[in-house]
């Protein structure tokens, strides 16, 4: 099938590329000719594991393309997907990506003759596919939705660092459509794939994709306030009162005599909060279409409310331990606001060097992946260094900010010479199983110590 996709961000290119790999002709369109170029090459413009293979794969045999000609792409094909920004705007979705999208569509079916299905990928409050998307199309193209024009909304499930893999073998496929034609085409789309393809309403596919993120938020925030009571309770320590947590056969089943471990289960872990592309702006989101149907959501108010307030606390833990971070040389390793990625985007890492630098301390960060990406969100107020040897030489204290694996694989009493103290604070609980050396005192979070 022919499938011209809007947007190459995490959602379009990883969707172009693994649609292109399995035998779709797949064109990505964007506005920035910089970036068609750098696809057109061969080349991801962003990190994500896997992606770079792929892009090149397909590129190369001609299954992918990208282009700047948003109507050519539009008119050679069956399918266009939405898959646009849709970022927080003072608390509230901003459509404007969407609404645009919409209309260069619509203005290219104009002279299209034929059927051609048009589905939201992007995610969007309840309403927007069947209002916004509806009369923009509808308005440019002056043609009928149900008649010359399918609407779908098939949001994504895609886990940043984990995308090619979550995109290649789902849990699920949600298919919102305007009528039954336009489902039957996103099921041609999707065809290939072994798990339940559901087809519902547009305004229900839109709540499913709030209502996932909305849990996963949840239990990241109540994980944290369990773990901020724990750590003012000498003995206590939250990974372990999670550990009990989840061996209830209800999160973690046994089938045959094996335990099955779910991986949603990584989100009842103590952290220093959610961030991202999506969690912060889709509960705000959902927060602020609440408020425009008068109705009063306190859970998903003190969701966020938690996860606003985490990584302050977590600093405060920290200070509480080790003292105060004024004239203290500080190296933070990790940026992103979790590994197998580059997205900064609420980072809860950015978040911690900016209240350490507030608070005084002189700072060096360092990312496997994301540290120039960085450099104008910290505005050069603090050191970057090329690698973790470099960013904690020196120093008084690491800081662990995101939970890269090769941190438990670094030479820890090489690092240990290096500094200048002896102190790992661990924010995000990824060196549970390092044995430091002797004199390090290594601190983490959920620990009433």
């Amino acid at each position: 099938m022919n499938i011209s996709i809007i947007g190459t961000g995490y959602v379009g290119l990883v969707t172009g590329a693994c649609l292109a790999k399995l035998g779709h002709k797949v064109v990505c369109v964007d506005q920035l000719a910089a970036r068609v170029l750098r696809i057109s090459g061969g080349s991801a413009p962003f990190f994500e594991p896997g992606l770079q293979p792929l892009v090149e794969e397909t590129i190369a045999s001609g299954a992918l393309s990208a282009t700047v000609d948003l109507i050519s792409a539009v008119q050679d094909s069956d399918v266009t997907l939405i898959a646009v920004g849709t970022p927080d705007a003072d608390g509230h979705i901003d459509l404007s990506q969407i609404e645009t999208a919409s209309a260069a569509i619509g203005h290219a079916l104009k002279s299209k003759p034929g059927y051609h299905v048009v589905a939201v990928k992007s995610t969007v409050v309840p309403g927007t596919t069947d209002g916004v998307v509806r009369a923009a199309l509808e308005g440019a193209a002056g043609k009928v939705t149900g008649t010359d024009i399918g609407l779908c909304m098939n949001p994504e499930f895609l886990r940043e660092g984990t995308a090619i893999e979550d995109f290649m073998a789902p849990d699920r496929i949600v298919i919102g459509a305007s009528d039954a034609r336009a489902a039957a085409v996103m099921q041609e789309v999707y065809a290939s794939f072994d798990c339940p393809r559901v087809v519902m309403s547009l305004r229900n596919a839109e709540f499913t994709k709030y209502a996932s993120n909305a849990l996963l938020a949840t239990l990241i925030s109540f994980s944290n306030e369990l773990a901020s009571l724990c750590e003012r309770t000498p003995g206590a320590d939250a990974e372990i009162v999670m550990d009990g947590l989840h061996l209830d056969k209800r999160l973690s089943p046994v089938i045959d005599g094996h335990r099955v471990r779910p991986g949603i289960l990584s989100y009842l872990r103590p952290s220093s909060g959610y961030g991202g592309s999506c969690l912060p702006k889709d509960i705000a989101a959902l927060l602020a279409y609440a408020r425009g149907k008068n109705v009063e959501t306190p859970l998903l108010a003190a969701v966020a409310q938690v996860n606003a307030a985490r990584t302050s606390a977590v600093l405060d833990l920290a200070e509480d331990r080790i003292g105060a971070f004024a004239g203290q040389r500080v190296g933070v390793l990790g940026l992103a606001f979790k590994s197998g990625t580059d997205d900064l985007r609420h980072s809860p890492a950015i978040h911690l060097v900016e209240l350490l630098r507030d608070r005084g301390a002189d700072v060096t960060v360092y990312d496997p992946v994301a540290t120039d990406l960085a450099r104008p969100l910290l505005n050069g107020t603090v050191k970057y260094a090329g690698g973790a040897l470099e960013a904690l030489e020196g120093s008084d204290v690491a800081i662990i900010g995101t939970a890269w694996p090769e941190w438990g694989e670094l030479d820890w009493p090489k690092i240990r010479k290096a500094m200048r103290g002896n102190v790992i604070f661990d924010a995000r609980n990824s060196l549970r199983s390092l044995d430091p050396p002797k004199d390090f005192k290594l601190y983490q979070i959920g620990n009433g110590g």
